[in-house]
């Protein structure tokens, strides 16, 4: 979103409204020339993780009642968002959320385009018919949307990164990164048990694996880490803006996420020239790495095989190199700015 916005205010009038109040700071930059709109500052009504069976239970009890508050939020939200649109009346309304804007939505002259950036899964049991404009991140799910919204437009029209750096990374580091928010689908419990069956080789003991984020797991992946011996060769680093650093002080991107939309951080990480290895799961890899060109795709959940590529990568630093330089040359040809933001301009002529 501020990715986006800060390209297109460069040609339009930009409002981004916020339905929750999720965070008091904003973690990304915007541009000056934007402006952010609150609905309000109630937050999303969240159950939290327990441990205890009996709060469990009581938290599997309250889900309905929970659920029932959070649409009831919603509509009100909804209703302040239709005022507000009317009051400023945009050519085009951009829908970053899952289900907040669906068919029954209509404002007169103006376009909403739905932008998609998860899975279908997520999305099939929203009710979005009558929306006319759906943007996917990735191709690999469209004949899903296309039979479910048989009536709608799809055009796809992936992010991009605002700026590609110079800088490539150094192959000779015996580094593994791999960066992310320390949940369930970012998958990084199973990316230990990956490292254990690589840290068994004796061959590959001088190497470490690099994971940067924090998250509600950060307890659990600390309690696996220390269960399987693996406090020498991985180091968990908190939530950084300066990813940059972390990027170049490895060689290799590992990525084992469930799933994903567009993984923003394999781009990220090709964009310093480094090789990159994820599971071949639903959406996003698949249109990031060119499989033995770039990185590896591997069958998801294949532990051993994502364990037997990654040790390739490790024993081969021209290997390295060679499929570096070709992450490289795919983010400057598929997710340039200059690239990216020339299909949304087309696709604004296009809904006109």
């Amino acid at each position: 979103v501020a990715n986006l916005s800060n390209e297109l205010v460069k040609n339009y009038k930009i409002y981004i409204t916020s339905i929750f109040n999720a965070n008091k700071n904003i973690v990304f930059d915007y541009s000056k020339n934007i402006e952010l709109i609150k609905l309000s500052d109630i937050k999303e009504i969240t159950l939290p993780n327990v441990k205890n069976p009996f709060f469990k239970i009581l938290r599997e009890l309250a889900r309905p009642l929970v659920r029932f508050a959070n649409r009831i939020i919603i509509k009100i939200m909804s209703r302040r968002f239709i005022k507000l649109a009317k009051k400023i009346e945009p050519d085009i309304i951009i829908d970053n959320s899952d289900s907040f804007i669906n068919g029954k939505f209509v404002l007169k002259n103006s376009a909403v385009i739905k932008l998609i950036h998860g899975k279908f899964d997520i999305y099939k049991n929203f009710n979005l018919d009558g929306l006319q404009n759906f943007v996917l991140l990735s191709s690999q799910e469209l004949d899903s949307y296309k039979t479910k919204y048989p009536n709608s437009n799809f055009y796809i029209i992936p992010n991009f990164l605002p700026n590609i750096s110079n800088l490539n990374t150094n192959y000779s580091q015996k580094v593994v990164v791999s960066v992310g928010r320390l949940s369930k689908e970012k998958g990084f419990l199973r990316l230990i048990d990956i490292w254990k069956l690589i840290q068994d080789s004796s061959e590959f003991k001088d190497w470490k694996l690099h994971i940067v984020g924090d998250g509600d797991l950060k307890e659990k992946i600390e309690n696996k880490i220390r269960d399987l011996n693996l406090t020498n060769s991985i180091i968990l680093k908190p939530f950084t803006k300066d990813v940059e650093s972390e990027y170049l002080s490895a060689s290799i991107y590992a990525m084992t996420s469930h799933f994903e939309g567009l993984p923003m951080v394999l781009i990220e990480a090709q964009s310093y020239a480094l090789p990159t290895i994820s599971f071949d799961i639903a959406t996003g890899p698949r249109d990031i790495i060119e499989n033995d060109k770039s990185g590896y795709l591997i069958e998801d959940n294949n532990l051993n095989e994502y364990a037997n590529k990654l040790k390739t990568l490790m024993s081969d630093e021209n290997l390295r190199a060679k499929m570096g330089a070709k992450s490289k040359e795919i983010v400057k040809s598929k997710f340039s700015k200059e690239v990216v933001m020339k299909q949304w301009m087309e696709l604004f002529e296009r809904i006109k």
